[in-house]
């Protein structure tokens, strides 16, 4: 087998148009990363499709595995915005369920030990014990 490893004029020009419009479609000064999002996915897409020869388009196979994937990201997205929301949800629970109970706070080196007498925030709940607001993840144990 003889594989040719030089391309013509015209085909290093196409490449060439490729590149440059792939490129200024991601965005020319955004910074390099190690994962591809959905916005991404989508930009690779309609590259894909906008340079495809006309005479030998994606097939429909390739187009819907495509597609199926770019479905499968979005969904998960979505799920993981919903986890996200979830544990906000979950952890505000939580500091409210202490109102009014004994807790052990760590304060830097400190140990810190009080009643909750007031849960403030909804995202990041912040604890009133002893006069001092305190972050929920610093509470260490609950008494009754």
């Amino acid at each position: 087998m003889d594989f040719s490893a030089a391309i013509s004029g015209s085909e290093l020009e196409r490449l060439r148009v490729q590149v440059d419009s792939f490129n200024t479609a991601l965005g020319g000064s955004r910074e390099a990363s190690e994962s591809l999002d959905k916005d991404d996915f989508m930009k690779i897409l309609i590259t894909q499709l906008t340079h495809q020869d006309p005479t030998k388009p994606m097939e429909d196979k390739a187009f819907i595995a495509q597609m199926a994937q770019f479905s499968t990201l979005e969904q998960m997205s979505n799920m993981s915005q919903e986890f996200s929301t979830l544990k906000s949800v979950m952890m505000s629970n939580q500091a409210y369920s202490l109102l009014g109970r004994n807790v052990t706070v760590a304060d830097g080196e400190q140990i810190v030990t009080g009643v909750v007498e007031e849960v403030v925030g909804r995202e990041y709940p912040q604890l009133l014990v002893g006069g001092k607001y305190y972050d929920f993840s610093q509470v260490e144990a609950v008494k009754r």
